[in-house]
């Protein structure tokens, strides 16, 4: 039988799904099919908007879910992905945003082949934006399982595999209609419904403590069963070399890799300048700055309240310690408020991974469409400009297909480590591209080629033999064992390998630098001159 609680939360679900078709189908009317509205919104929105956009982008499932369930399972070894998810920014800010906004038109690609041989360039960043995508992806669809889960009693595996079918079908819907226009506009809505959600958890936790952050943490630490260790480095990531290496790993991967996510590059191109694209960096880092800090309140305030073993008995991976403080911070089960607040937060949580996997989703379609797609049919510009959205919205289903698939065999894994998977292989694969090409003067097609390569086949592969997929009771597979990487997180293998494998290509190469070309990337780069 289901609880008021879990009608409430249906029903918001359910408003929430309905005022977003909404916003789609007018979008969809209200457009003219090029793939400059499809991709990039007419580059119409201003810089305050795509602020939110990319922060409504950026605070995904596992920022909301698996991170403040990190912390109220493991303390501070937990506020590493804060701290990590946080930080990354000013890589974005300083080294990429206006870069990006003047040298691309749509996709991480453009930017690079700007200066290159441009089909081989488009192939490889357009192969490693899709997989960098599509682990994304499952991330999300984890998080909708889990929340459903919860939300139904937390026993129906049927509801939950119903659930990631549903999210997949309905991200296809928000972005074969819609397009970035409606995209952008459901990541506005969402961000402004998270951080509301999210301020009001922090002020309850913090009135239930009259205040005091350091009774919240003592009192954390005493139902965590661990005593003070519950809030020193080492519970998670301490012990075996292997443990502490993958913190370092796993510190870079999440510095380093927001720089390269495919969602998140192609946001610059939404708005009509490079000084529009910083402002909205500028916009962007409050909130989401602003949001972490929040997260690491509500992660402790779960450990204190909820406790850590009521977390764990309901999602093994902690996915569910927002929803259950939430339910506890309103009056607790049964209760008038805790039913309303733990609706309002299911919902959001909802919302949240709707909204980001359909930004998600656009900019992977954008990927083998305009990169994949365009370099291996050669069309007249007009055709190839209606052809492109057409396979766009063809490869949106396709790869929603994809990330159902996936998400139903990763559902038992946290949403928070299945992200840092898809950082480190984005800083694996896109991110030396992406610096070689705006920053090294001899950069070369070779080099741009085995850089992509050789950063995405060695995370891919390092995560297939890891523990992560096989070898333990947590495992996708934990029938069988063929890990032989002992790290869960290849970052601190793999993201050297990319940078080596591009200096290596640039070097032996015979084609010589292009350096005209090069001078006049650098010009467009660094003032906007001729920026699209």
């Amino acid at each position: 039988m289901i609880d008021d609680h879990q009608t409430l939360a249906l029903l918001l679900f359910s408003a929430f799904i309905a005022v977003t078709l909404g916003i789609t189908t007018w979008v969809s009317r209200n457009r003219h099919g090029s793939a400059e509205e499809f991709y990039a919104g007419g580059r119409l929105f201003s810089p305050m908007e795509n602020g939110f956009a990319i922060a409504g982008d950026y605070m995904s499932a596992a920022s909301f879910l698996g991170i403040s369930g990190l912390i109220a399972l493991f303390g501070y070894d937990g506020m590493l992905y804060s701290v990590g998810f946080l930080v990354a920014w000013l890589v974005v800010l300083l080294l990429v945003a206006e870069l990006v906004r003047n040298c691309g038109r749509f996709t991480l690609a453009d930017v690079v082949a700007a200066r290159m041989a441009e089909r081989p360039v488009r192939i490889a960043a357009g192969t490693s934006s899709v997989t960098v995508s599509v682990l994304y992806l499952v991330a999300q669809m984890v998080g909708a399982g889990s929340l459903v889960a919860l939300l139904l009693g937390g026993t129906s595996e049927a509801a939950r595999s119903w659930t990631v079918i549903g999210v997949g079908a309905l991200m296809v819907i928000y972005v074969s209609l819609g397009g970035m226009r409606a995209t952008t506009w459901i990541q506005i809505v969402k961000a402004v419904l998270l951080m509301a959600g999210t301020i009001t958890l922090t002020v309850l936790v913090l009135l239930r403590f009259h205040g005091d952050f350091n009774q919240l943490l003592t009192t954390a630490a005493e139902r965590s069963g661990h005593g003070r260790d519950f809030l020193a480095p080492g519970l998670r990531y301490g012990g075996e070399w292997t443990a502490r290496l993958d913190f370092i790993s796993l510190g870079i991967a999440l510095v380093l890799g927001t720089a390269g996510l495919p969602h998140i590059l192609s946001r610059f191109y939404t708005v009509p300048t490079a000084r529009a694209a910083r402002r909205s960096v500028v916009w962007s880092i409050g909130l989401i700055g602003s949001f972490y800090l929040m997260t690491i309140v509500l992660g402790f305030g779960a450990a204190a309240i909820i406790g850590p073993d009521a977390v764990r008995a309901s999602n093994a991976a902690g996915n569910t310690a927002v929803p259950l403080l939430a339910l506890d911070l309103g009056g607790g089960a049964g209760s008038t408020g805790g039913t309303v607040l733990f609706a309002i937060v299911a919902a959001v949580a909802f919302a949240t991974i709707l909204a980001v996997v359909a930004g998600i989703t656009l900019a992977s379609s954008a990927s083998v469409a305009h990169d994949l797609y365009a370099s291996l049919r050669s069309r007249k510009p007009h055709a190839k400009q209606y052809s492109e959205v057409t396979v766009a919205r063809l490869a949106a289903a396709g790869i929603g297909v994809a990330a159902i698939g996936l998400g139903l065999l990763a559902r038992d894994l946290n949403v928070a480590f299945l992200v840092g998977l898809a950082f480190a292989v984005a800083a694996s694969a896109n991110l030396p591209v992406l610096l070689y090409s705006l920053f090294w003067r001899n950069f070369t097609t070779r080099g741009a080629v085995w850089s992509v390569y050789g950063g995405l086949v060695p995370a891919v592969l390092l995560v297939v033999l890891s523990p992560v997929v096989s070898g333990g009771p947590e495992a996708l597979f934990p029938g069988v064992d063929f890990h032989v990487f002992p790290l869960q997180n290849p970052g601190v293998v793999s993201i050297p390998l990319g940078f080596l494998a591009g200096w290596i290509g640039t070097v032996t190469s015979s084609e010589p630098p292009d350096a005209a070309r090069h001078a006049e990337t650098e010009v467009r780069a660094l003032t906007g001159a001729g920026a699209v």
